[in-house]
């Protein structure tokens, strides 16, 4: 073979294989082979190479270069239908159709029998509904490949579309007389042609012929049902009443819930009077006594107290039955005004439809609770309650920042309303807006002061106690242990006013209430603002134990990523003389503040950086946890709250005690076997216990474990409690705790979210998404973010479920968190 034609058929190779990769979508193939046609001098400006090498690009994504390339190669060869073919598909593929069509069109001037190109440009016509133009296109294909059934097909559904249904017809039926099906043979491709037709024929009100056509085919069409459905239409079109009847009585038996042969049947039987129809009804419903349509039609017909009766009786056996769609199969009768009775006042329907919104918030159906108080509010957009049941529905979704947003516009509509004003701070700090929450109650503190410090002074716990765990999730945890300390300030100085009242009520003789007031005062700090305070103390004091925090932390954390091994220890180093150093002067001035302030009587300045360093956490945890020890025993937590505490302090009678406290008030407590399996882990890991003291501990953990190992009582309890979601966590982070091999599968079993799980709750999901964040489970992140994207598609419009931002990395889970967990923990 001479090297010229040799180099023209490898030419040709690599065109048709570069063709050949884009058909079968092996763009980075084809790309080579592009490559490899425009690297050679002589083919460098092949406009077709060019051109297919842009189309390739695009489907990888790369449009701008795909542009530049495509129209390259039809500068470099104008007159090529490849070129202007491929310049229209990438017109396409950018929804330019008309801009496509041109290209097409010219292609076609160059290659008129280009049946790839005329496929694409019909494509384009049906698309652009150029119906002209698609009978044209379609005729060129029906010349170039008459034996095609398409090319049949396709021009017979031009004519249909123009409505031109004799030519339409024509071509269907000498397209049909080249199919050869026997008569006794059923073919579904042919049966759907028949039915077509008989469609062409049935628009062209061609009714007769269209009864003798589905008759004469009847063997060989697939769809019976639908051929007595057409002989009933067709029927009743020829008048021929009594064999429609028929046809739609047998119709009805075949379905009796089909509301349009009801209808066909009353007009073949031309039914007169009221009582006839009803008496149709009535038969079928014997005939039929499951079914509901002959039951439910009549009551269209009927007024007045027959309709209440006919839907008394409907009713009872639908809501017996217990029928969802029952109201949607009822629906059309709102719009009779005839059926409704007096008409009620415009209010009627306002306070339903805010009571529902209630009512479904109640229940967890959110969205549709949401739904009805906005048609509320659209119908009403000026009343207060409103926009309030607005926010609480959004506070419960979990989406704080919206909830704050429609509380703030209800405060907005009577800005004077302290009930209203308080609700709105109290929403803000649930959503950590503190600042914002102190501008809104600053509208009704005393001028002069801040708003917070004026709280203080009034005693306004709510408002601390919020704040106390708006801080707490910000991680301030300084701030929040000064608030906490202000409200214990403030059920001190409730104990020490009594004393105002000894000589008082002796000397008034108010002796009932003073014996009730010293009773109040002996359980003064059962109340829930101290229990609120006192835990967050114990847990934020807990929390700093385990990650204590230095004057130099932050510093550090931003300047060690920065220095060498050696270097970093030579600053820790430093830090921890500088510290020492400092704190022995604080001391010496806290000592000496201490004295003056003890002579002076004043109390001592609570400084948050001073708070969320302290000494001993665990002794100032104490303090708080004493008084729920005495006085709120009946609640579990107190007990695993102090359990908490003696753990970190290695106090194992004293764990031992907490637990059993707790096991009898609540055995399946899920933070309790938590606490269980802990404390009998520590036991066995501490071999060196007093004889005495592991006697004890054997005796009474017997008791609890009933000779069982750890991991079996932990199965027994997964067992136990499968349907609920926060044992399920639980029990999924001790086998994790247990074994740290089965990651998985404990990440599995609290990441559970199918039907047999019953707590589903936006409080119970931000606890298991907590986890996976906190390490309870080791590192997870890929499994966090399957976690949050399922719990956003089941509560779409919870915060801690919206996508995190990139950039943030695996802090931005966290961030996240930190604006909306545990904000629903103190919810009553």
């Amino acid at each position: 073979m001479p090297p010229l034609l040799a180099r023209i058929n490898l030419f040709l190779l690599l065109c048709w294989s570069c063709s050949k990769c884009y058909e079968q979508k092996q763009y980075k193939n084809g790309l080579k082979f592009c490559k490899m046609i425009l690297s050679n001098p002589k083919f460098a400006e092949h406009g077709e190479t060019l051109a297919m090498k842009g189309l390739t690009l695009n489907c990888l994504g790369k449009k701008e270069e795909a542009y530049e390339f495509v129209r390259k190669g039809l500068r470099n060869d104008v007159k090529s239908h490849v070129c202007w073919h491929v310049y229209g598909l990438l017109q396409r593929s950018d929804k330019r159709y008309d801009e496509a069509i041109k290209c097409y069109r010219n292609a076609l001037k160059l290659d008129k029998d280009n049946l790839q190109i005329l496929r694409d440009l019909s494509l384009l016509q049906i698309q652009m509904r150029d119906l002209e133009g698609y009978r044209e296109t379609r005729y060129q294909l029906l010349q170039l490949r008459p034996t095609q059934r398409a090319s049949w097909i396709g021009y017979a559904i031009a004519y249909h579309l123009l409505k031109d249904y004799d030519m339409a017809l024509k071509l269907l039926e000498e397209f049909r007389q080249t199919q050869q099906v026997p008569l006794s043979k059923i073919d579904y491709e042919y049966s759907e042609l028949i039915l077509y037709q008989n469609q062409v024929m049935r628009e062209a009100d061609l009714f007769q012929e269209s009864l003798e056509h589905i008759e004469t085919y009847e063997k060989q069409i697939c769809d019976k049902l639908l051929v007595e459905e057409i002989k009933g239409e067709m029927l009743l079109k020829l008048g021929r009443l009594k064999e429609a009847s028929e046809v739609f009585k047998n119709l009805i038996d075949r379905n009796a819930e089909n509301w349009c042969y009801y209808e066909g049947l009353e007009k073949a039987l031309q039914l007169s009077t009221l009582e006839e129809r009803l008496q149709i009804y009535e038969d079928i419903s014997k005939q039929h006594p499951r079914a509901i349509s002959p039951r439910r039609l009549p009551l269209n017909l009927v007024p007045g107290e027959k309709f209440r009766e006919l839907l008394d009786k409907f009713l009872r056996v639908n809501f017996s039955k217990g029928c969802p769609p029952l109201f949607t199969t009822l629906k059309s009768l709102y719009y009779s005004a005839e059926k409704n009775g007096e008409k009620e006042p415009p209010t009627t329907l306002l306070w339903v439809q805010y009571f529902l919104a209630q009512h479904f918030d109640k229940l967890g159906q959110y969205s549709l609770a949401l739904d009805y108080i906005n048609a509320a509010i659209a119908g009403t957009p000026t009343l207060i309650e409103l926009f309030y049941m607005k926010a609480k529905i959004y506070k419960h979704m979990g989406n704080l920042r919206e909830a704050v947003k429609w509380m703030d516009e209800a405060q907005s509509l009577d800005t004077a309303d302290r009930f209203i004003n308080s609700k709105c701070a109290k929403y803000m700090l649930r959503a950590n807006m503190i600042k914002e929450a102190e501008e809104m109650c600053s509208k009704f503190t005393r001028e002069g002061t801040s708003a917070m410090e004026n709280l203080n002074e009034m005693q306004c716990m709510w408002f601390q106690t919020e704040c106390i765990s708006a801080y707490q999730r910000l991680g301030r945890y300084g701030d929040a242990l000064k608030k906490c300390h202000e409200v214990e300030r403030h059920f001190s100085e409730i104990t020490d006013d009594q004393f105002d009242f000894h000589t008082y009520c002796m000397r008034k003789m108010t002796l009932r209430a003073y014996v009730d007031l010293l009773r109040l005062e002996d359980i003064l700090r059962r109340h829930g603002f101290y229990f609120k305070a006192a835990r967050s103390a114990i847990e934020i004091y807990l929390k700093l134990y385990d990650n204590p925090l230095t004057s130099e932390s932050k510093q550090q954390e931003r300047n060690s990523e920065n220095l060498s091994a050696k270097e970093l220890k030579k600053m820790l180093s430093k830090q921890r003389r500088a510290q020492k150093k400092a704190k022995l002067e604080e001391e010496r001035k806290h000592k000496k503040r201490d004295e003056e302030e003890d002579s002076s009587g004043l109390k001592e300045e609570l400084i948050p950086e001073k708070l969320e360093r302290i000494e001993n956490p665990l002794e100032e945890a104490i303090k708080f946890l004493i008084p729920l020890k005495n006085l709120v025993a009946d609640n579990i937590d107190t007990h695993l709250l102090a359990f908490e505490i003696y753990f970190r302090k290695g106090k194992f009678l004293l764990m031992l005690q907490s637990v059993k406290r707790a096991f009898a008030i609540n055995r399946n407590n899920p933070w309790l076997h938590e606490c269980l399996i802990k404390f009998s882990k520590s036991v066995s890991n501490h071999s060196n216990l007093p004889d005495t003291v592991s006697k004890v501990l054997s005796q009474e953990m017997q008791k609890i474990f009933v000779n069982k190992d750890l991991e079996s009582f932990n199965e027994d309890f997964l067992k136990h409690n499968a349907a609920s979601l926060q044992h399920l966590l639980s029990g999924a982070k001790m086998m994790y705790f247990l074994d740290k091999t089965r990651q998985e599968k404990a990440i599995a079993i609290a990441t559970r979210l199918d039907e047999t799980v019953k707590d589903k709750n936006v409080k119970t999901l931000i606890k298991v998404s907590e986890a996976l964040l906190d390490g309870s489970f080791g590192s997870c992140s890929s499994q966090y973010e399957e976690y949050r994207m399922a719990c956003h598609k089941l509560l779409p419009f919870t915060s801690a479920f919206l996508p995190v931002l990139s950039e943030f990395g695996s802090h931005g889970a966290a961030l996240n968190h930190t604006a909306n967990c545990d904000v629903l923990a103190n919810e009553t």
